[in-house]
């Protein structure tokens, strides 16, 4: 009787022991996260950012800051809008170590010239346009690998244990059918959604190179680009910063989803 008495009790310490050790346990486990990458990372579009977070204008709507308020992830948010991948490596790398779960990245647009694109294709012709996509397509091809590489092994280099997903960029327009914005054409649409795909064909193969996981927003936000009925991205809009990056509902609808499904 008494070493059942004894081996009874020490059931029940082990038990207690554990049931007290649980939260310790759970808290070590929350993700430790850090977000970087340009305005699509920022969360610019969402029309709604920390005020601490000056020109970088970093959302609450973004969609770090939705996955790390889903999962009770430690955030360091570095993220930048108009953030280039010099940017990235000179400015955002230092909230990474070895304690660094999950990493986050969009870049590689304002490499090529994003926003220049964009403003040529509104205000030029389709020829314009045409050209300004070409050009853009052929620094994605030239320069643009070089750069992912470098900052993806950077990024390995300082969170040797992290998971990385590296997210890509929405087709920004429905390519057909009715547009209440003056001048922008199907051609000029099209054109744009082309470049899309050659930006996202150059980053997945540089972040598989790196062993990264490439999400790709494209096929989540068909039917939800500029000029449809259900816009997940914005057109022309005041002020001129948010044009052309997704709302709050891109941010929650269209690319929380792809970056959960990344992640598993």
């Amino acid at each position: 009787m008494r070493y059942l008495r004894e081996t009874l009790c020490a059931t029940a310490a082990a038990t207690m022991t554990l049931a007290l050790a649980a939260p310790a346990l759970a808290a070590e486990a929350a993700p430790n996260y850090v977000a970087l990458g340009d305005s699509y990372s920022s969360g610019v579009g969402s029309r709604e950012y920390f005020e601490d977070s000056g020109d970088c204008l970093r959302s609450p709507k973004s969609y770090a800051q939705l996955w790390a308020d889903a999962n009770g992830a430690a955030l360091t948010f570095n993220a930048c809008s108009g953030a280039t991948t010099d940017d990235v490596n000179a400015d955002q790398l230092s909230g990474l170590g070895a304690d660094t779960t999950l990493v986050t990245i969009s870049v590689g647009g304002n490499d090529v010239g994003f926003s220049g694109v964009v403003q040529d294709c509104l205000l030029g012709s389709d020829d314009s346009c045409d050209s300004a996509v070409s050009a853009a397509e052929e620094k994605g091809r030239s320069e643009l690998p070089g750069k992912l590489d470098t900052t993806y092994a950077n990024i390995k280099q300082a969170a040797p244990n992290a998971q990385v997903v590296v997210l890509g960029y929405p087709r920004l327009n429905q390519p057909t059918g009715d547009c209440g914005i003056p001048g922008f054409s199907e051609a000029k649409r099209q054109r744009i959604n082309a470049g899309a795909d050659v930006l996202a064909g150059v980053i997945s193969e540089r972040a598989e190179a790196a062993g990264f996981t490439f999400a790709d927003p494209r096929e989540v936000f068909d039917g939800h680009g500029v000029c449809s009925d259900s816009e997940w991205i914005n057109g022309p809009s005041n002020p001129l910063q948010e044009s052309f990056h997704p709302n709050a509902s891109g941010y929650s609808e269209g690319y929380l989803p792809t970056l959960t499904a990344a992640i598993g």
